[in-house]
């Protein structure tokens, strides 16, 4: 059978997950599971991932959930170059900190952006109050500055001269606010930069093809989303 990796692009850690795989010419069937359509919850997707995230991996008989564990594995079965999780014990060490720091911090913080501007005003059929974007926006430039000064500081990449697995989380997480119209780069020149030279070292074909759910305009209506997901949404997120 292969390897299999369950993906949606909408996902942040799903693109990355994807791009490592492109940019180390690792041979998988790509498995569209729709998040918006509630595809990760039904009762075939829970045979291959049992907590109904993606993105899952099926190689053969073996299973596995959640982005670090995957690309981990990745990288040690199909024994990629060095730098993208190194070695050397200081930089895997700098690599395992950003991993370790990321999920509730850049990742959240961009992805409620996210929700609370393209979902919350279609469960609720009201826009969310200005005050309410302010304060995710306040949040996420928090995150933003303790990225740029604990983790990346003057360095090329995270772990120092070369891209890893750290740079490929971090690039997607900080990328989400994009497909609302939140420009997270604007007024950052170091992060911009930051971001030129990891998109030059995998390569801008890739990127357009991991981000083209992402940057494609579209409205989203709520028929798109099964009720289910309204639910879900509502308890997630209407507190």
């Amino acid at each position: 059978m292969g390897l299999e990796l369950y993906l949606d692009l909408i996902s942040q850690p799903c693109r990355a997950v994807y791009i490592f795989a492109r940019k180390n010419n690792i041979p998988f069937e790509f498995k569209r599971v729709e998040l918006l359509k509630g595809q990760h919850r039904t009762e075939e997707f829970k045979k291959v991932n049992m907590l109904m995230t993606v993105p899952a991996l099926k190689d053969d008989s073996f299973t596995l959930a959640e982005s670090i564990a995957i690309l981990l594995y990745l990288a040690g079965k199909f024994k990629t170059a060095d730098h993208w999780y190194p070695a050397e014990l200081q930089k895997r060490a700098r690599v395992d900190e950003y991993l370790s720091w990321q999920h509730t911090t850049i990742r959240m913080k961009a992805g409620t952006m996210l929700i609370h501007k393209m979902l919350v005003p279609i469960i609720t059929g009201k826009p969310v109050p200005a005050e309410k974007m302010q304060s995710l926006t306040e949040e996420l430039n928090v995150v933003l500055n303790q990225f740029e000064e604990k983790f990346l500081q003057d360095k090329p990449f995270i772990a120092g001269t070369e891209v890893s697995l750290a740079d490929l989380l971090a690039l997607e997480d900080i990328m989400q606010p994009l497909i609302v119209g939140h420009d997270p780069f604007e007024g950052r020149p170091k992060l911009a930069a930051w971001r030129g030279r990891v998109e030059g070292a995998v390569g801008q074909q890739i990127y357009q093809e991991a981000r083209e759910v992402l940057l494609s305009p579209r409205n989203l209506s709520a028929d798109e989303l099964t009720p289910e997901m309204v639910e879900v949404l509502k308890k997630k997120y209407l507190k």
